[in-house]
């Protein structure tokens, strides 16, 4: 998709006369020669892995009654072993997905040890704290390898992690345990950094939305509503106005960092419309969700397709919304639709004017 575009956007330049053809040529020939994001090689290899590591996990959950304890330990352990490193072995020589789909075996298989040897020696202890262990232990096969694909594997465990507390202790607050999804997906994100797994960063972030989302559905109170709204937008200028600290790093972490800033907003919005949902109220928080709609867009419109079109959904109902409280019991149905069309398309008349005006400041400064 993205090679189709390139290619019509240099077809178009050499046209203008803004690029020489042999230029466009070697910046095809240039990407042409990247890696591909996508492999289906490595997605089944991947996949092979995964399958492996279950079988084993499999063998490990039958227990192995006929076999003796020590034989039963020394085996899983070779396994761990022998597969770390022959990963090892394999990234030496270059052959990443082979590696990669080793180091999955042997990180999944870690899991399966930890049950087995409390299992047999029926050891003292919570499913909490074997994610807890199974996580570290990823995070440092991880940094070792420098394996992104471990990295998405300790991020699915911060999920698991997260839903055994859950399950546990029936979605209350107990000890320090809650603390601990936050601290796992600055974690994740950490390996995101260091091994560039980019498409993971996305487990740590909505790890950190569903931690927030049930952090609200314990209290369900106006402030912390409100405190969703305000961090996540000054998060958003944060990361978008170029003189603070953060946009750089945020500028590096792609179009995540802005979006999910602004999605945690949105989501405070839409708690609050539920909290201050009569008298003048509504209308007010109608007001500021147009108006942070718009700063998004005008911050990030331009470059964040997420960021943009999610502004552009929650603007339209935000508007559909208000013409139902203020003018439903006037007008027929008719006449509402009308109206928040009209209000809509007049609205994203502006919109574009401004998404217009801010692309030529935009020209103008680079030149």
């Amino acid at each position: 998709m993205y090679r189709g575009r390139l290619q019509r956007d240099l077809s178009l330049w050499v046209e203008k006369g803004l690029l020489p053809g042999a230029t466009a040529d070697s910046l095809l020939n240039e990407y042409d020669s990247r890696p591909a994001s996508f492999s289906l090689g490595n997605v089944l290899m991947i996949l092979a892995g995964i399958l492996l590591a279950a079988a084993i996990l499999l063998v490990v959950a039958s227990n192995w009654e006929a076999i003796p304890r020590l034989v039963r330990v020394g085996a899983i352990l070779v396994v761990i072993w022998a597969v770390h490193l022959a990963a090892a072995a394999l990234l030496s020589r270059g052959a990443t997905t082979a590696a990669n789909g080793l180091l999955v075996i042997g990180t999944l298989s870690f899991g399966g040890a930890i049950s087995l040897v409390g299992q047999m020696y029926h050891l003292s202890g919570d499913e909490q704290t074997v994610m807890y262990v199974w996580f570290a232990m990823a995070v440092i096969s991880a940094i070792l390898f420098r394996s992104g694909v471990v990295a998405a594997v300790a991020g699915f465990l911060a999920w698991g992690s997260f839903g055994v507390y859950l399950s546990d202790f029936d979605t209350r607050w107990i000890g320090f345990d809650p603390w601990m999804p936050p601290i796992m997906a600055a974690i994740v994100i950490g390996l995101v950094r260091y091994t560039g797994a980019a498409r993971t960063r996305h487990l740590a972030y909505l790890l950190l939305v569903g931690w927030l989302a049930w952090l609200y559905a314990l209290h369900e109170n106006l402030w912390l509503a409100t405190v969703y709204v305000v961090c996540g937008m000054v998060a958003l200028v944060l990361a978008s106005v170029p003189v603070t600290p953060l946009a750089r790093l945020a500028k590096e972490a792609g179009a995540a960092p802005a979006f999910y800033a602004f999605l945690m907003a949105i989501i405070g919005l839409f708690l609050l419309h539920f909290d201050l949902d009569k008298g003048g109220w509504m209308v007010l928080i109608g007001v500021v969700t147009l108006a942070a709609c718009v700063l998004a867009i005008a911050l990030q419109g331009r470059d964040n397709g997420g960021v943009r079109y999610l502004a552009y959904t929650a603007f339209a109902l935000e508007m559909l919304y208000l013409a139902s409280v203020t003018v439903g019991s006037i007008l027929g149905t008719s006449s509402l639709f009308l109206f928040s069309g009209l209000f809509v398309a007049a609205v994203a008349w502006v919109v574009i004017r401004l998404e217009r005006r801010f692309a030529a400041a935009h020209r103008e400064a680079e030149v």
